[in-house]
């Protein structure tokens, strides 16, 4: 009798830890799958995660009722593709693999990813001691019911978030945030006002997926298949066992921690705002832009437009040094090389004494110009950053042709600061620079120089913005001439 009594409490106990084996788990999803999303409308998105090994995963979308299947593989991931309706929401998404999980409060409409150092990653209330202009104002009116959603890899509740790898990662800290006062004082300022200006004009969600870096050089965001083809950039710690040490200066380390787990997630565009740390080199820069973009827009599949802000003035190494003006020229010649993409001019914004300039919403907003015009199709004004286009010299004066400029430059009657021209001898002398009232157009001069061949407008570290578009968006700094300047970077 006992026996036979042993014989059974084994058998159940078998059972038990049988059934126990194969027991559903819970489906697991990435942070940037969560409550309070934003998923982009009108196209085909991916849900993916983590289930039991091969498993059936079934997805339920309520913004049309239907049920998407999929099968998870031997190590339990899979990924199932459905398309998104025109903007709106809230919606739900139901997930299960045998025990459900649901997502609230999903919103479908524009997702932008916003990425760059500092000057994106300051966040809305500001840096210690360096405010953000309006801040206040602008975190006491957020209200929940505005339908703006971030997604903060940067900080959580103010507290920053560090993270970067050797290899690329599946997945990274950071959650989905309604628009509360808490949530908007500890965003991209920079994102945020971009997000605010084009959900106002398009009255649809928009979601930004903010992952910055301060202090980060370039190198630190591309990919390691990207950066390979660039041979003098040593990649050989990624495969060591040597500490990371400060991940702003190494290769790849913030793509694979900050960019790499969201190639999966639809976005509309890009927003970029870093340079500073490259002003050592911006010859390299200006090959290093356009291979992260082109890297970006083939991991998800999509030439998603691609934004991207000028350095503004500021006295890194003198006021009269050209590092900046170097790299701005860098980044202005990307502007134009890089289909689908523009640049946001930032003259009039910048310090000679704070880096961080805490004017971000003239920023966000001539990103919003952007977008709006360039990727929705708003027409009527204007977005696009002028630039030098062509000179003619006639007499002892150059005449400088502008682009992006369909109604001409301004301010009329007015001397113009910031020019220098040069003969021959490539000596350049302060000049005289205004838009003559009989021609319309530029003319810069100087008694110093009879025979001018050359013109160079705000080509320093801290120039000031002297000429404009009429729609108020500053003339880009330029130069004429393609003589050696010597880099002022200390």
């Amino acid at each position: 009798m006992k026996k036979n009594l042993m014989s059974k409490c084994i058998l159940a106990v078998t059972a038990i830890l049988m059934s126990a084996t194969y027991t559903y788990a819970k489906i697991e999803l990435p942070s940037i799958l969560g409550n309070n999303m934003v998923l982009q409308q009108q196209t085909n998105v991916k849900l993916w995660g983590k289930a039991n090994p091969n498993s059936k995963v079934t997805v339920i979308t309520s913004w049309d009722n239907k049920t998407y299947s999929t099968q998870s593989d031997k190590q339990g991931e899979w990924v199932v593709t459905v398309p998104t309706p025109s903007a709106g929401g809230p919606y739900e998404i139901t997930f299960s693999d045998g025990e459900t999980l649901k997502l609230n409060n999903v919103l479908i409409g524009e997702v932008w990813l916003c990425s760059g150092q500092s000057n994106m990653e300051m966040p809305m209330r500001g840096f210690d001691r360096q405010p953000t202009a309006g801040c206040t104002d602008v975190i006491a009116k957020a209200k929940p019911s505005t339908p703006i959603r971030m997604f903060n890899t940067d900080s959580d509740n103010g507290r920053w978030i560090r993270q970067f790898s050797k290899k690329p990662q599946k997945n990274l800290k950071g959650e989905w945030m309604v628009n509360s006062p808490e949530n908007v004082a500890n965003i991209s300022a920079a994102a945020y006002f971009f997000a605010q200006y084009i959900q106002e004009v398009l009255e649809v969600p928009v979601g930004i997926i903010v992952a910055s870096r301060g202090g980060s050089r370039i190198e630190a965001w591309l990919s390691r298949e990207a950066i390979s083809q660039f041979k003098d950039i040593n990649i050989s710690m990624l495969d060591d066992d040597s500490d990371i040490g400060d991940p702003t200066a190494v290769p790849c380390v913030l793509y694979n921690g900050k960019i790499a787990p969201l190639t999966n997630f639809a976005i509309k565009g890009f927003l970029w705002y870093q340079g500073e740390s490259n002003r050592d080199n911006p010859e390299q820069y200006k090959q290093l832009a356009p291979a992260m973009i082109k890297d970006y827009r083939s991991r998800w599949g999509i030439d998603f437009p691609f934004y991207f802000v000028e350095i503004a003035p500021f006295d890194y190494e003198g006021a009269d040094g050209t590092s900046a003006a170097l790299l701005r020229e860098a980044q202005l010649q990307n502007m134009k090389d890089i289909p689908n993409s523009g640049m946001v001019t930032t003259l009039d914004v910048g310090s000679p004494i704070f880096i961080h300039p805490v004017d971000k919403k003239t920023v966000g907003h001539r990103l919003a110009y952007w977008a709006l015009a360039q990727t929705y199709g708003i027409t009527g004004f204007e977005y696009a950053t002028p630039y030098y286009k062509s000179m003619e010299k006639a007499g002892n004066k150059i005449y400088i042709n502008i682009e992006n400029a369909p109604f001409g430059i301004c301010p009329m009657w007015t001397a113009l600061e910031g020019f220098e021209i040069a003969g021959e001898d490539r000596v350049f002398y302060p000049a005289k620079a205004e838009i003559e009232t009989s021609t319309t157009r530029l003319a810069v001069s100087s008694d110093k120089v009879p025979n001018p061949v050359a013109v160079r407008y705000a080509f320093k570290n801290t120039p000031k913005a002297s000429v404009f578009s009429t729609g108020g968006i500053p003339v880009a700094p330029f130069r004429t001439d393609d003589w050696p300047v010597k880099n002022s970077f200390k």
